[in-house]
């Protein structure tokens, strides 16, 4: 039986956040997504209103007779005590005009939730998801928060869309925001196998610290040499001159001008002189707390595009979307392959520039190899920056194909 066709001039539909899917998404891959943020959800059968389904003990009776109208059973994802995702429902192409959701979506989901919000949002900083678009008077906060931005982190892992119901704005993610992933895996490596590992990907990689194309007076702007590493040379706001030279379109804000003036006046340019630093430092941790330090970084410099970032971290609580999985019991290593761009402003932008979306399209293919790489290596499970669990033979495939990655499982 199909599911029924939505009625965009419902108060309910009108009344209720919408997440919107495209085709060929079953109610399954939404089930997986729910349990990597919700470890409780489940599916239940209720009523479309909340009621539940009639089960013919008694009479049949009417409306005539003041009783209300008994609609069928719909399929309802509890998410948590309070909240549920109620459907599907069919989108007509003239129902997602009226409610301005993409034509590219033919099912939708109402999501049941408290209405809770908070504090206005703040005019500055960066708004990637929109949710100050979405809530101009008021941020969710507690429930709604959590379920408004797992419809978001599910609409962007699945290409659809959210409407929000009571300021009308549909936020639409791109899935190719998406960049950073992270191995789970049971072990700590030691620096240098990470090391090895990634430098069969990008040979150019190296521990942080290291010596690299820029000395410390590195313009996170601009890339590529300042000067010669033994000699400091002063942080300009425009790129020295070499192929990396270009107009600047706005000035270092005064935070960062002022943070630059301080490494010129107390930074150590010398190369050799930093490893000294930091080897003494570790020595000194090492002797004061009788451990020897763990922490370490790799980095590779993608000149242009940014650069990408390898550092691992112990969690100290199992992720959600691993809780079930035997392995994951006695603790996890993160091994995190974070991407940065130039412009940090930038990755935080709902709309970013046509430099840093073809930036980051270059960076891509380097953070997918390099998390296949460490997982073939250490094993564990690869999730995107969302905690929901990728197939790595899909990160193995052409990224210019621009398919979506299956959903996976931590059973």
């Amino acid at each position: 039986m199909p599911p029924p066709v939505l009625n965009p001039d419902d108060r309910k539909v009108r009344e209720h956040h919408l997440l919107a899917v495209p085709p060929n998404v079953e109610p399954d891959e939404l089930e997986v997504l729910a349990v990597s943020r919700f470890g409780r959800a489940t599916w239940e059968s209720e009523g479309s209103d909340g009621s539940r389904p009639r089960t013919g003990v008694l009479p049949a009776v009417t409306a005539a007779l003041g009783i209300r109208r008994v609609e069928p059973a719909m399929p309802r994802l509890r998410l948590g005590r309070l909240s549920s995702l109620v459907g599907p429902y069919q989108l007509q192409p003239s129902g997602a005009v009226a409610l301005g959701l993409p034509l590219s979506s033919d099912t939708v989901w109402l999501a049941q939730t408290l209405h809770e919000r908070g504090e206005p949002p703040f005019s500055g900083g960066g708004d990637r998801d929109g949710m100050r678009r979405a809530f101009p008077e008021g941020l969710p906060i507690r429930e709604e928060e959590r379920v408004v931005r797992w419809m978001i982190d599910a609409a962007r892992r699945l290409g659809g869309a959210v409407r929000v119901h009571d300021s009308g704005a549909v936020i639409a993610p791109d899935p190719s925001t998406a960049v950073d992933l992270t191995v789970m895996t049971t072990q700590w490596p030691s620096a240098q196998m990470v090391l090895a590992r990634v430098r069969r990907v990008v040979p150019r990689a190296q521990m942080s610290g290291e010596v690299y194309d820029h000395p410390w007076s590195f313009d996170a702007h601009t890339t590529g040499p300042t000067g010669p590493a033994t000699r400091p040379t002063p942080v300009v706001d425009r790129a020295p001159p070499g192929r990396y030279q270009r107009d600047r379109s706005r000035p270092l804000d005064p935070a960062a001008r002022a943070a630059h003036e301080i490494l010129n006046l107390h930074g150590v340019a010398d190369p050799t002189a930093r490893r000294r630093l930091l080897a003494e430092s570790e020595a000194y941790d090492q002797m004061m707390t009788g451990q020897q330090a763990e922490g370490w970084g790799i980095e590779v410099d993608l000149g242009l595009d940014g650069m990408v970032e390898v550092h691992p971290e112990h969690l100290e609580e199992v992720p959600t979307v691993l809780k079930a999985a035997p392995w994951a019991a006695d603790g996890i290593v993160a091994l995190r392959v974070r991407w940065h761009p130039h412009d940090p402003e930038q990755g935080h932008a709902e709309r970013p520039s046509a430099e840093h979306r073809v930036a980051r399209g270059r960076a891509v293919p380097l953070v997918n190899a390099i998390a296949v790489a460490l997982w073939d290596a250490f094993d564990g499970e690869i999730a995107d920056e969302s905690e929901f669990l990728v197939h790595p033979e899909d990160l193995r495939a052409d990224p210019l194909s621009g398919s979506i990655p299956r959903l996976r499982s931590s059973e």
